[in-house]
């Protein structure tokens, strides 16, 4: 070769290599240490300022999943609401219509109810008329049968009573038929 370098020196020169390079792994070491302890205040302020984007995000997204559930659970329940109105609004008219149809039941009723009570004024004057009448035949008959039979005579009660009885309390007997017809 070219030169001949001496095998002591290469070892010198391999010692001093491996000597440079351990110290410098050691102060490497000990600096980034103390670099740790040294961090920028600034660094640590945009990483947790990264953190707390990351965090906005990922619940800026579950709202945003939030929202659309709430919207869609609004639309069913704004159709329930419609479907509920209509529902209400039908039973409204019925109620309205059977209102109205009470109404004219009760009046109808009562009506009714005169008429029947008219009817049944009138069936008890005719019955206590009728009674009257029955009344005053059954007398009619009894006085004409009895005149009949000769058990009532009135010309033998103006004797045995004598001047004491009135004329105007004897009674005809022609009358007396007369009424009894």
């Amino acid at each position: 070769m070219f030169f001949e370098i001496p095998q002591s020196l290469i070892l010198i020169v391999g010692g001093a290599f491996l000597v440079g390079w351990l110290l410098s792994s050691i102060s490497w070491a000990l600096k980034s240490k103390f670099r740790a302890k040294k961090r920028d205040p600034r660094d640590d302020r945009i990483r947790s300022l990264e953190a707390e984007l990351r965090i906005a995000v990922s619940e800026g997204e579950r709202s945003g999943e939030a929202v659309k559930k709430l919207k869609k659970e609004l639309e069913e329940a704004n159709d329930g609401l419609v479907k509920r109105d209509n529902v209400i609004s039908h039973q409204q008219e019925k109620l309205e219509i059977l209102a109205t149809d009470l109404k004219d039941s009760v009046l109808k009723t009562r009506e009714l109810r005169n008429e029947l009570s008219d009817r049944a004024t009138e069936s008890i004057r005719s019955e206590v008329k009728l009674r009257e009448v029955e009344t005053e035949l059954e007398v009619a008959q009894a006085s004409t049968d009895m005149i009949a039979t000769g058990v009532l005579d009135y010309s033998l009660t103006t004797e045995v009573l004598g001047d004491e009885v009135d004329n105007d309390d004897v009674v005809d007997e022609s009358e007396v038929s007369k009424a009894a017809t």
